[in-house]
Parts: structure tokens; C-alpha cells; sequence
């Protein structure tokens, strides 16, 4: 069955940068559609990025030029490269199977950025 198991996430600075892996098991990560989304406390979640079968990517306004989704397939992962984070990037960061919030997606990483 699908699973995927994400990794990476922490306490970074402001201004620092931290790469988010998820694991995927179960189906082939590049013959999918892949995304991350995250949720900040308190609020619900919010689409950041996909990487489609065709190696297209997609960015949702506040991750342009700062974010960078990859995948490694002999890895069979998915990967999400942040940088110049900010206080409002924390949030715990899911791997989903898809696009979609209601799709397949693992238990998340904790992204803190606080000074």
C-alpha cells in the first residue's frame, strides 16, 4: 500500500534553510504526481508545491524563488529544498500523493523558524 514517511523537519533561524524528505513505498514517486502542503498552527492547509510526472513544478506564491521541489527516483523520494525562511513558514510540512489534501500523505515534519 502507499506510504511515504517525511523527514527534515526542525528548529532553523530566520533566514536559514532545511531540506524536507518523504520517503515513498508502495508506488513509484515519479510516475506520480507529487506535492508538499503544510499547515501553520492554527490555520488549515495550504497547497506549497508539486512536481508532476513531467517534471513540471508548481509553486504557490510565497514559496517562488525560495523553495525547490526534487525527487530522486532511484530513492524512490521526494524532496523539499527550503531557503531564506521566514517566522511564517512554520507549520508541520506534508508529502502528498497527488495534489490534493484529501490524497495519501504521511504523518509530516515539524518546521519551526524562530530566533
Amino acid at each position: 500500500q502507499v506510504q511515504l514517511v517525511e523527514s527534515g523537519g526542525g528548529l532553523v533561524q530566520p533566514g536559514g534553510s532545511l531540506r524536507l524528505s518523504c520517503a515513498a513505498s508502495g508506488f513509484t514517486v515519479s510516475e506520480s504526481a507529487m506535492s508538499w502542503l503544510r499547515q501553520p498552527p492554527g490555520k488549515g492547509l495550504e497547497w506549497v508545491s508539486t512536481l508532476y510526472r513531467t517534471s513540471e513544478t508548481g509553486y504557490q506564491t510565497f514559496a517562488k524563488g525560495r523553495f525547490t521541489i526534487s525527487r530522486d527516483n532511484a530513492k524512490n523520494t521526494l524532496y523539499l529544498q527550503m531557503s531564506a525562511l521566514r517566522p511564517e513558514d512554520t507549520a508541520m510540512y506534508y508529502c502528498v500523493k497527488g495534489t490534493s489534501a484529501g490524497a495519501p500523505r504521511g504523518q509530516g515534519t515539524q518546521v519551526t523558524v524562530s530566533s
